[in-house]
Protein backbone atom coordinates (compact mmCIF):
# COMPACT_ATOMS: atom_id res chain seq x y z
CA UNK A 1 0.00 0.00 0.00
CA UNK A 2 0.82 3.50 -1.26
CA UNK A 3 1.37 5.83 1.80
CA UNK A 4 -0.43 9.42 1.12
CA UNK A 5 3.08 11.35 1.20
CA UNK A 6 4.66 9.13 -1.68
CA UNK A 7 2.33 10.55 -4.25
CA UNK A 8 3.56 14.41 -4.09
CA UNK A 9 7.33 13.36 -4.33
CA UNK A 10 6.14 10.92 -7.93
CA UNK A 11 4.35 14.44 -9.23
CA UNK A 12 7.13 16.47 -8.20
CA UNK A 13 9.99 14.12 -9.97
CA UNK A 14 7.58 14.76 -13.15
CA UNK A 15 7.47 18.54 -12.50
CA UNK A 16 11.11 18.59 -12.34
CA UNK A 17 12.03 16.73 -15.21
CA UNK A 18 9.45 19.30 -17.49
CA UNK A 19 10.86 22.51 -15.90
CA UNK A 20 14.58 20.39 -17.17
CA UNK A 21 12.97 19.95 -20.64
CA UNK A 22 11.73 23.45 -21.12
CA UNK A 23 15.25 25.03 -19.82
CA UNK A 24 17.07 22.90 -22.30
CA UNK A 25 14.18 23.91 -25.32
CA UNK A 26 14.85 27.39 -24.09
CA UNK A 27 18.55 27.08 -24.18
CA UNK A 28 18.16 26.06 -28.16
CA UNK A 29 15.87 28.21 -29.45
CA UNK A 30 18.43 30.78 -30.11
CA UNK A 31 20.97 28.46 -31.75
CA UNK A 32 17.28 27.24 -33.82
CA UNK A 33 16.56 30.95 -35.11
CA UNK A 34 20.62 31.70 -36.00
CA UNK A 35 19.91 28.82 -38.40
CA UNK A 36 18.43 30.50 -41.01
CA UNK A 37 20.59 33.77 -41.59
CA UNK A 38 23.34 31.34 -41.06
CA UNK A 39 22.12 29.81 -44.18
CA UNK A 40 20.77 32.89 -46.07
CA UNK A 41 25.24 33.76 -45.92
CA UNK A 42 25.21 32.33 -49.08
CA UNK A 43 22.46 34.08 -50.91
CA UNK A 44 23.23 36.45 -53.33
CA UNK A 45 24.02 39.80 -51.72
CA UNK A 46 24.59 38.33 -48.51
CA UNK A 47 27.98 37.95 -46.90
CA UNK A 48 30.62 35.77 -47.95
CA UNK A 49 34.30 35.05 -47.02
CA UNK A 50 37.06 36.51 -49.57
CA UNK A 51 39.24 33.76 -48.69
CA UNK A 52 42.75 33.66 -47.07
CA UNK A 53 43.63 37.17 -46.39
CA UNK A 54 47.86 37.49 -46.96
CA UNK A 55 50.32 37.56 -44.66
CA UNK A 56 51.47 41.28 -44.39
CA UNK A 57 55.17 41.83 -44.62
CA UNK A 58 56.78 44.82 -43.70
CA UNK A 59 60.11 46.42 -45.54
CA UNK A 60 63.50 44.85 -44.45
CA UNK A 61 66.34 47.11 -43.62
CA UNK A 62 69.21 45.73 -45.80
CA UNK A 63 72.78 46.57 -44.37
CA UNK A 64 71.74 48.11 -41.52
CA UNK A 65 75.70 48.41 -39.96
CA UNK A 66 76.55 50.70 -43.30
CA UNK A 67 76.87 54.46 -42.42
CA UNK A 68 74.06 56.33 -44.90
CA UNK A 69 73.75 59.68 -46.58
CA UNK A 70 73.04 62.40 -44.10
CA UNK A 71 70.21 64.70 -45.30
CA UNK A 72 70.79 68.53 -43.81
CA UNK A 73 67.98 70.22 -42.43
CA UNK A 74 66.02 72.50 -44.45
CA UNK A 75 66.05 75.83 -44.20
CA UNK A 76 63.79 77.31 -41.73
CA UNK A 77 63.50 80.51 -43.82
CA UNK A 78 62.93 78.97 -46.64
CA UNK A 79 64.39 80.20 -49.95
CA UNK A 80 64.73 83.83 -50.35
CA UNK A 81 62.37 85.25 -53.06
CA UNK A 82 63.30 85.26 -56.69
CA UNK A 83 61.64 88.76 -57.12
CA UNK A 84 61.47 89.86 -60.64
CA UNK A 85 63.35 93.42 -61.26
CA UNK A 86 61.94 96.03 -63.82
CA UNK A 87 58.41 95.07 -63.36
CA UNK A 88 55.86 97.39 -61.70
CA UNK A 89 54.01 95.63 -58.92
CA UNK A 90 50.47 94.59 -59.58
CA UNK A 91 47.32 95.20 -57.57
CA UNK A 92 45.44 93.18 -54.93
CA UNK A 93 47.84 90.35 -56.26
CA UNK A 94 46.60 89.81 -59.51
CA UNK A 95 49.01 88.17 -62.22
CA UNK A 96 46.33 88.41 -64.90
CA UNK A 97 47.25 92.13 -65.98
CA UNK A 98 50.84 90.77 -66.79
CA UNK A 99 52.75 90.54 -69.82
CA UNK A 100 54.29 87.19 -70.05
CA UNK A 101 56.89 88.29 -72.87
CA UNK A 102 57.33 91.45 -70.98
CA UNK A 103 58.08 89.53 -67.72
CA UNK A 104 60.78 87.45 -69.33
CA UNK A 105 62.39 90.16 -71.46
CA UNK A 106 62.87 91.46 -67.47
CA UNK A 107 64.43 88.62 -66.39
CA UNK A 108 66.59 88.41 -69.55
CA UNK A 109 68.04 92.35 -68.19
CA UNK A 110 68.30 90.89 -64.67
CA UNK A 111 70.40 88.28 -66.00
CA UNK A 112 72.35 88.33 -69.18
CA UNK A 113 74.36 85.92 -71.41
CA UNK A 114 73.38 82.89 -68.90
CA UNK A 115 73.59 80.02 -70.41
CA UNK A 116 72.97 77.47 -68.07
CA UNK A 117 70.95 76.86 -64.51
CA UNK A 118 67.23 77.90 -64.28
CA UNK A 119 68.03 81.37 -66.13
CA UNK A 120 69.92 79.79 -68.84
CA UNK A 121 68.48 79.97 -72.00
CA UNK A 122 70.16 79.34 -76.18
CA UNK A 123 71.64 82.50 -77.74
CA UNK A 124 68.45 82.07 -80.37
CA UNK A 125 65.54 82.10 -78.35
CA UNK A 126 67.38 85.14 -76.26
CA UNK A 127 67.58 87.04 -79.63
CA UNK A 128 63.66 85.77 -80.51
CA UNK A 129 62.39 87.00 -76.77
CA UNK A 130 63.75 90.09 -77.55
CA UNK A 131 61.65 90.57 -80.57
CA UNK A 132 58.79 89.83 -79.01
CA UNK A 133 56.45 92.51 -78.81
CA UNK A 134 58.30 95.16 -81.08
CA UNK A 135 57.39 96.80 -84.10
CA UNK A 136 56.73 94.56 -87.10
CA UNK A 137 57.55 91.62 -85.26
CA UNK A 138 55.53 87.90 -86.02
CA UNK A 139 54.14 87.45 -82.61
CA UNK A 140 53.92 83.37 -84.09
CA UNK A 141 57.95 83.60 -83.72
CA UNK A 142 57.51 84.79 -79.75
CA UNK A 143 58.76 81.74 -78.20
CA UNK A 144 56.64 82.56 -75.33
CA UNK A 145 53.87 80.79 -75.13
CA UNK A 146 50.19 81.95 -74.11
CA UNK A 147 49.91 81.87 -70.34
CA UNK A 148 47.84 79.82 -67.60
CA UNK A 149 46.67 80.95 -64.65
CA UNK A 150 46.06 78.86 -61.48
CA UNK A 151 46.33 79.00 -57.56
CA UNK A 152 48.98 76.43 -56.80
CA UNK A 153 50.04 77.97 -53.35
CA UNK A 154 46.81 77.75 -51.69
CA UNK A 155 46.35 81.86 -50.96
CA UNK A 156 43.51 82.07 -53.16
CA UNK A 157 45.32 83.70 -55.53
CA UNK A 158 46.31 82.98 -59.13
CA UNK A 159 50.01 82.13 -60.30
CA UNK A 160 51.11 83.05 -63.81
CA UNK A 161 52.56 80.09 -65.42
CA UNK A 162 54.84 81.05 -68.01
CA UNK A 163 56.19 78.49 -71.11
CA UNK A 164 59.01 79.57 -73.02
CA UNK A 165 60.00 77.27 -76.38
CA UNK A 166 63.42 76.49 -76.69
CA UNK A 167 64.89 74.38 -79.92
CA UNK A 168 64.76 70.37 -80.12
CA UNK A 169 61.81 70.15 -78.07
CA UNK A 170 63.25 71.79 -75.16
CA UNK A 171 60.72 73.79 -73.36
CA UNK A 172 61.15 76.24 -70.00
CA UNK A 173 58.49 76.17 -67.23
CA UNK A 174 58.41 78.93 -65.07
CA UNK A 175 56.03 80.44 -62.38
CA UNK A 176 55.05 83.71 -60.80
CA UNK A 177 53.50 84.64 -57.67
CA UNK A 178 52.64 88.25 -56.21
CA UNK A 179 53.34 89.27 -52.35
CA UNK A 180 51.41 91.42 -50.68
CA UNK A 181 53.38 94.37 -52.05
CA UNK A 182 52.72 93.39 -55.51
CA UNK A 183 56.02 92.53 -56.58
CA UNK A 184 56.65 88.60 -58.94
CA UNK A 185 57.93 86.60 -57.41
CA UNK A 186 59.29 83.17 -59.34
CA UNK A 187 58.93 80.14 -57.76
CA UNK A 188 59.58 77.76 -59.85
CA UNK A 189 61.82 77.10 -63.07
CA UNK A 190 62.84 74.32 -64.53
CA UNK A 191 63.91 73.56 -68.71
CA UNK A 192 63.71 69.71 -69.90
CA UNK A 193 62.84 67.83 -73.61
CA UNK A 194 59.05 68.27 -72.57
CA UNK A 195 56.19 65.98 -74.20
CA UNK A 196 53.46 67.87 -72.38
CA UNK A 197 52.61 69.73 -69.32
CA UNK A 198 49.53 69.06 -67.57
CA UNK A 199 47.43 70.71 -64.54
CA UNK A 200 46.23 68.49 -61.48
CA UNK A 201 44.60 70.56 -58.48
CA UNK A 202 47.55 72.65 -57.63
CA UNK A 203 50.56 70.37 -59.32
CA UNK A 204 52.00 71.04 -61.93
CA UNK A 205 53.20 68.27 -64.00
CA UNK A 206 55.57 67.70 -66.55
CA UNK A 207 55.73 64.63 -68.78
CA UNK A 208 59.44 63.92 -70.52
CA UNK A 209 60.71 60.97 -72.30
CA UNK A 210 62.38 58.40 -70.33
CA UNK A 211 65.73 56.43 -70.85
CA UNK A 212 63.59 53.26 -71.95
CA UNK A 213 62.01 53.06 -75.53
CA UNK A 214 58.20 53.15 -74.43
CA UNK A 215 58.08 54.36 -71.20
CA UNK A 216 58.15 58.26 -69.71
CA UNK A 217 58.92 59.93 -66.87
CA UNK A 218 55.85 62.31 -64.94
CA UNK A 219 57.30 64.89 -62.53
CA UNK A 220 54.86 66.92 -60.34
CA UNK A 221 55.41 70.20 -58.71
CA UNK A 222 54.01 70.85 -55.57
CA UNK A 223 54.32 74.17 -53.49
CA UNK A 224 56.17 73.59 -50.60
CA UNK A 225 55.14 76.36 -47.99
CA UNK A 226 58.29 75.76 -45.85
CA UNK A 227 60.57 76.62 -48.68
CA UNK A 228 58.19 78.86 -50.64
CA UNK A 229 58.56 77.89 -53.62
CA UNK A 230 57.12 74.85 -56.31
CA UNK A 231 59.28 71.81 -55.46
CA UNK A 232 59.24 68.22 -57.61
CA UNK A 233 57.86 65.93 -55.17
CA UNK A 234 56.62 63.10 -57.00
CA UNK A 235 58.39 60.95 -60.22
CA UNK A 236 57.40 57.91 -61.53
CA UNK A 237 58.03 56.07 -64.51
CA UNK A 238 54.86 54.70 -66.68
CA UNK A 239 54.83 52.91 -69.60
CA UNK A 240 53.26 55.47 -72.97
CA UNK A 241 50.13 54.03 -73.44
CA UNK A 242 49.76 52.14 -76.47
CA UNK A 243 53.17 50.61 -76.33
CA UNK A 244 54.35 47.39 -75.54
CA UNK A 245 57.00 45.39 -75.30
CA UNK A 246 59.01 44.62 -78.32
CA UNK A 247 59.36 40.65 -79.31
CA UNK A 248 61.96 39.45 -82.06
CA UNK A 249 60.08 37.94 -84.82
CA UNK A 250 59.79 34.28 -84.48
CA UNK A 251 59.15 31.53 -87.42
CA UNK A 252 56.39 31.87 -88.99
CA UNK A 253 53.14 28.80 -87.84
CA UNK A 254 52.98 25.78 -90.27
CA UNK A 255 49.56 25.59 -91.77
CA UNK A 256 46.63 24.62 -89.31
CA UNK A 257 48.62 25.20 -86.78
CA UNK A 258 46.85 27.34 -83.84
CA UNK A 259 50.37 28.15 -82.35
CA UNK A 260 49.31 27.60 -79.18
CA UNK A 261 51.86 26.26 -76.50
CA UNK A 262 52.31 23.01 -76.00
Amino acid sequence: MIGSGSVPSHGAGHRSRRRRVRAGLRACLPTALLLPLIGACGDTGGLAGAGATPTASGPVHLWPGRAGAVVPPADPGGAPPEYVPGIAPVHDQSVHGVDPAALVQAELRAHPNVRTGPDGMPPETVAAIRECGTDGADPKKCPVLTPYYRDLTGNGKDELIVGIEYPDQQMSVRVYTADAQGRLNRIMATTDTVISVELAGRDVILRVPSGNAGYEVNTTWSWDATQRSMLPTWEQIVRVPGTGPSRAPGPSPSPGSTGAAR
